[in-house]
């Protein structure tokens, strides 16, 4: 496969435009007195289905053939994947499934469900769930559309750094959540390429984050996944990956890791200071910076990727408590 390429991000923005919404960018007085820097957050958890999810899935639905869109899609997903892709083919009337196993939480398929597609429940794992999303490629020749290791996807995702940089020219420094990098993958070519010396710097949680330890070790490695606050940042970067690995280590300049208190301070942070509703996984860039571990970020954007939280579980935590999602999910399984 090659790779990818700045001009393919520019027809993804063309493609999807329509279909999307073009997020604010608002100046966060605190976090600039803070840090010393002239900071801003990039709103994209008001993108329609709460994360920017939508703009990979849209523009990879968008760029079917006739057949595969007369055949369908399927995918793999917990939350904000699978309610993007939803939402996209709903859109484009184009039949949509989503395998999940029978551990996900009622409201992340009721979630995806309210945007149009059929949910499977299949076993009691996600390797479960992908015996039947293969199965459905094989004997219905629907196409999966994986959540971030794909051309159009990570096209679709870059849109959103073409988007920052004409709101924010004067920008330096980009905070952006990291799971299987194909948000930071895409921002980086489309932003790189007009001003190569951008700082792109990726934020994952320190509870299995996949794409920093691969990149440590040099090469695509298996993770144990844990429970964390962050939970859209969880799963694997995939052993035989195409994109995204390399494009992480050839554009991306630093990656950091942040602590399940910190995520939780960067929550209570966005909802009392700044007034935002946000997920762990798009408070990711916040806790850095909060907690120190940004040098020198100059003119910076933090991309807020999300905000699909359970609401109970966001009270909690806006109240002060420091919740263990470990902990407590040993309690369940106990």
């Amino acid at each position: 496969m090659g790779p990818i390429s700045f001009a393919a991000i520019e027809k993804a923005r063309l493609r999807i435009a329509p279909f999307i919404r073009q997020t604010p960018i608002v100046s966060s007085s605190s976090l600039s007195e803070l840090t010393g820097g002239d900071l801003y957050l990039k709103l994209e958890q008001l993108q329609i289905t709460g994360s920017f999810k939508l703009r990979g899935a849209t523009n990879a639905v968008l760029s079917l053939t006739e057949e595969q869109k007369a055949n369908g899609v399927v995918g793999v997903s917990t939350g904000n994947h699978g309610r993007g892709l939803a939402y996209a083919a709903h859109n484009a009337g184009v039949k949509c499934i989503i395998c999940m196993s029978e551990l996900v939480p009622k409201n992340k398929v009721d979630g995806i469900r309210s945007h149009g597609a059929e949910v499977r429940i299949i076993g009691r794992s996600q390797d479960d769930a992908q015996v039947e999303v293969e199965r459905l490629v094989a004997e219905e020749g629907m196409t999966m559309l994986p959540p971030f290791d794909h051309e159009d996807i990570i096209s679709g995702q870059g849109t959103l750094g073409l988007e920052l940089q004409e709101q924010l020219s004067e920008i330096e420094t980009v905070l952006v959540p990291v799971s299987g990098g194909g948000l930071i993958s895409g921002m980086a070519l489309a932003m790189k390429a007009r001003n190569p010396a951008i700082r792109m710097i990726g934020i994952s949680m320190d509870r299995g984050a996949a794409m920093y330890e691969s990149q440590r070790t040099g090469k695509p490695i298996l993770v144990t996944e844990c429970p964390t606050l962050a939970d859209s940042l969880g799963g694997g970067v995939g052993l035989s990956n195409q994109y995204t690995f390399q494009m992480v280590k050839d554009l991306v300049d630093d990656l950091v890791l942040v602590t399940e208190t910190e995520i939780a301070e960067a929550i209570r942070h966005a909802y009392w200071q700044e007034k935002l509703v946000i997920e762990g996984s798009g408070s990711v860039g916040i806790a850095a910076l909060l907690a120190g571990k940004i040098n020198a970020p100059g003119t910076c954007a933090c991309v807020i990727s999300g905000c699909n939280i359970d609401m109970a579980l966001h009270k909690r935590l806006i109240d002060g408590e420091n919740v263990d999602v470990s902990r407590e999910q040993l309690e369940v399984d106990a």
